[in-house]
């Protein structure tokens, strides 16, 4: 063994012990890695290129460029986009039905999902569309991500083993037109028998065991910090009582007159929180908003005040304005604190033109345990005072940055749908699946995907930029230069060269036992893509030359590159769900080494019976 493979090996060594240990995190784990590798090049050892050639250490920068870490990043924003249209709330609501709060039903749930989403587009996508989700039902059954995220990324590991459309499947295909001599490409469909069993029996597993052997641990502290839903602000500032739909009747007053000019308001301390014109609903109104006949306007205040209105002509309910949760209806609320030290203080918003400054309107006041919903904007304002605003969304930024109040944003959980979004949303994530079963490259129809998304204004750069996963594109992108090390030094080849000898006199099901056995061990170090073409000819060569079928052990070597259980590192769908499940190195082995031996049974039996291999 040469020097250079015995540094990669101590460079996979060192910090693979300190992870196991928890002395290390694995994004400084990998800038560790790539930074060794880098000064190892430039002092003259052959890792990263040929030796003496220190240009060739700016290689281990060459995971930033990357295509995943492309992908990966407009995938954030896709999913972020899907999440804040309601999509993802809506496909929670819809499991929620079916499983309930039973544990092992969401899993069950979660895992075929996101396996039949990996059927049509890639692993990574499909773990990152059904990520949000999942975090949407743990919030809403109280089951803790941790037992939730890895059947997630299991679930698109399994799927992919069953489809065509895999790009270590894809590869392997490639690579038997590309044996000597030249080999039969394989078919759409040469994955589904043995990869689907593999499927099924890996859903199976994960539903019944799962629950038991995965990790219950705490989230996050980003991730553990409780955002409220409206409807649960509603329940603590005790708005139902005070909610009513006051109808406009035809000859008002009222009619083509501003909300400001009605003065129902400032005359009679009502807050107006939304006003349904026909079909339309508007959400925070502005003071310039012009009422028309036969508008309903959603009014928050004291009955004696409302009363008032009837002199006028106007209809008084209660009976739809009380159905529920106004929240769910579409009204967006915020809540704030007014802050230690602050300047409002013994002041009301009246007196700062809170309402003209930022366009939120108070509805409620909490104050040493009492609910206040009448003349708000009345109260000379105290610390500890938290109030209860409804606004326009894109005005929250303005009033974050005022220190003179903590603006909290409410869980958007029972928020309903924005259906003309969600439409332009859904659009574009169905045209980057099409685009990538058509041939385009995934990073290029998810790029094209998030400009689009960009140009239809659904989200902001800003907000994208703040949607990203930092820890999972750092450790992708320094875990890519080990693969290089790994092909470069001839580590890999050798690894493959050993596997043949000892599986080949063990005739072809054995060939294709040891095909899945390197394939897998390689996939959890360097990800399945480079696996595949690093075992994938030597392994088609072998079957050649031992007369074996070489589509069924390409399809068994391809199939291991989606067996990425044992580790976080194998796959970056894994690596997506180390931060919001606050997971550790050791939960996906705790778990992946069952599945890795189950799945590998399942291949040799799906070997046996649909490619008719047998022992010598």
């Amino acid at each position: 063994m040469t020097i250079p493979q015995l540094f990669v090996i101590g460079v996979i060594a060192v910090p693979l012990v300190l992870i196991l240990t928890n002395r290390l995190r694995l994004d400084v784990a990998a800038i560790i890695i790539a930074v060794s590798l880098a000064v190892a090049q430039f002092l003259g050892l052959g890792v990263l290129g040929p030796e003496q050639t220190p240009a060739n250490a700016s290689k281990a920068l060459s995971g930033l460029s990357q295509p995943v870490i492309v992908t990966l990043f407009c995938l954030f924003v896709i999913t972020r986009c899907l999440d804040r249209t309601g999509v993802t709330r809506w496909l929670a609501r819809r499991i929620l039905s079916v499983s309930g709060q039973s544990e092992w039903r969401l899993i069950g749930l979660l895992t075929f999902t996101t396996a039949f989403f990996s059927l049509f587009m890639n692993n990574l996508a499909a773990g990152a569309l059904i990520l949000p989700t999942a975090m949407e039902l743990a919030r809403r059954t109280h089951v803790k991500p941790s037992k939730l995220l890895i059947p997630i990324a299991y679930g698109s590991l399994l799927g992919g083993a069953a489809t065509y459309f895999t790009t270590a499947n894809i590869l392997a295909s490639d690579l038997l037109r590309a044996a000597n001599p030249p080999q039969e490409p394989l078919n759409v469909l040469d994955f589904t028998p043995t990869g689907g069993l593999i499927a099924l029996a890996g859903i199976a597993f994960l539903t019944f065991l799962g629950s038991r052997l995965l990790p219950d641990r705490e989230p996050s502290p980003e991730q553990n910090f409780i955002r409220h839903t409206g409807s649960d602000l509603e329940d603590a500032y005790q708005l139902g009582e005070r909610l009513w739909e006051i109808r406009v009747p035809p000859l008002s007053g009222m009619v083509e007159k501003t909300l400001a000019e009605t003065e129902i308001g400032g005359r009679l301390g009502l807050s107006v929180a939304a006003i349904w014109h026909g079909r339309q609903a508007i959400f925070a109104p502005s003071p310039q908003q012009m009422i028309q006949e036969g508008d309903i306007l959603l009014t928050i205040g004291r009955e004696d005040r409302v009363n008032q209105l009837t002199a006028q002509g106007f209809e008084i309910g209660r009976d739809a304005a009380t159905n529920g949760h106004i929240s769910t209806r579409g009204v967006s609320f915020i809540e704030i604190i007014l802050a230690p030290h602050s300047r409002a203080e013994g002041r009301s918003l009246k007196e700062i033109e809170f309402r003209r400054k930022y366009g939120f309107t108070a509805v409620a006041l909490l104050r040493d345990g009492r609910s206040y919903r009448t003349d708000v904007a009345d109260f000379k304002l105290r610390p500890g005072d938290s109030l209860l605003l409804v606004g326009p969304p894109n005005r929250l930024k303005a009033l974050q940055r005022n220190p003179d109040f903590l603006a909290l944003e409410t869980d958007k959980g029972d928020q309903p749908v924005a259906w003309r979004q969600a439409a332009i949303a859904v659009t574009v994530t169905l045209g980057v699946i099409l685009a990538s079963i058509l041939g385009s490259p995934v990073f290029l129809a998810t790029l094209i995907g998030v400009v689009i998304i960009f140009l239809t204004g659904i989200i902001t750069i800003e907000e994208a930029y703040r949607t990203m996963e930092w820890q999972a594109l750092i450790l992708i992108a320094g875990m890519y230069p080990l693969s290089i090390a790994m092909i470069n030094t001839g580590l890999a080849s050798s690894m493959g060269e050993l596997v043949v000898k000892l599986v080949g006199p063990l005739g072809p099901l054995g060939l294709a036992a040891g095909a899945y056995i390197f394939t897998g061990l390689l996939t959890q170090a360097i990800g399945g893509q480079v696996s595949t073409l690093i075992a994938a000819p030597i392994l088609i060569s072998a079957a050649i030359s031992l007369h074996t079928s070489p589509q069924a052990i390409a399809v068994a070597s391809a199939i291991a590159c989606s067996a990425s259980f044992l580790t976080p590192i194998a796959h970056p769908v894994n690596i997506l769900m180390i931060a919001p499940a606050n997971y550790r190195f050791v939960d996906f082995f705790r778990i992946g080494w069952m599945l890795t031996v189950l799945s590998f049974i399942m291949l040799l039996v799906g070997m046996a019976l649909f490619w008719h291999l047998g022992l010598a």
